[in-house]
């Protein structure tokens, strides 16, 4: 937990996880010793973490605090899956890592009979949003965050491997 500890608390996790580190490795605490049923994993590269990712249901999550603090919840398939992710050392940002990780992930998701899958970043993290584009995931709704200014916002991004990315698409 200590690595987790020390990536959250680090200014690239503190501004798109916030920086209440404590609340969210207690969080992971519940998750690894069975009392959350979203799955946490340590992303490796050679043999080293190279940063954090999980999928959690959305059925599990359609309940409080949760419905109050992501209204979208209500708005996406209860049957899917939401996965988050993020790189652990900020050197390693921009490497093509979170690409590389969440379409092993997504595979292996699929593998296990998820053809939902969702992935929820803040709107304004472009560089998130870039690599979940590059795996295949498309924006499916933008949600205002409770109690935000009109700049915060939710981008609700789905799997959607068989839809091109603008920038994939070419002209016949």
């Amino acid at each position: 937990m200590s690595l987790l500890e020390g990536w959250l608390k680090t200014p690239h996790w503190q501004e798109w996880w916030g920086e209440k580190w404590e609340t969210e490795l207690a969080h992971i605490r519940d998750m690894v010793e069975g009392r959350d049923s979203t799955r946490p994993f340590l992303i490796l590269l050679d043999g080293r973490p190279a940063g954090y990712i999980q999928n959690w249901i959305i059925a599990d999550a359609l309940c409080e605090p949760w419905l109050t603090e992501a209204p979208w919840l209500r708005q996406v398939p209860a049957h899917g899956v939401g996965v988050d992710l993020s790189i652990g050392d900020a050197a390693d940002l921009s490497q093509g890592i979170g690409s590389a990780a969440l379409k092993a992930f997504v595979e292996r998701l699929i593998t296990e009979g998820h053809d939902c899958i969702i992935i929820d970043p803040d709107a304004a993290n472009g560089r998130a949003v870039r690599a979940y584009e590059k795996v295949g995931f498309r924006p499916l709704l933008v949600s205002p965050e409770p109690g935000g200014d009109a700049t915060q916002a939710t981008l609700i991004m789905t799997y959607a491997p068989d839809d091109a990315a603008p920038n994939d698409r070419t002209s016949a």
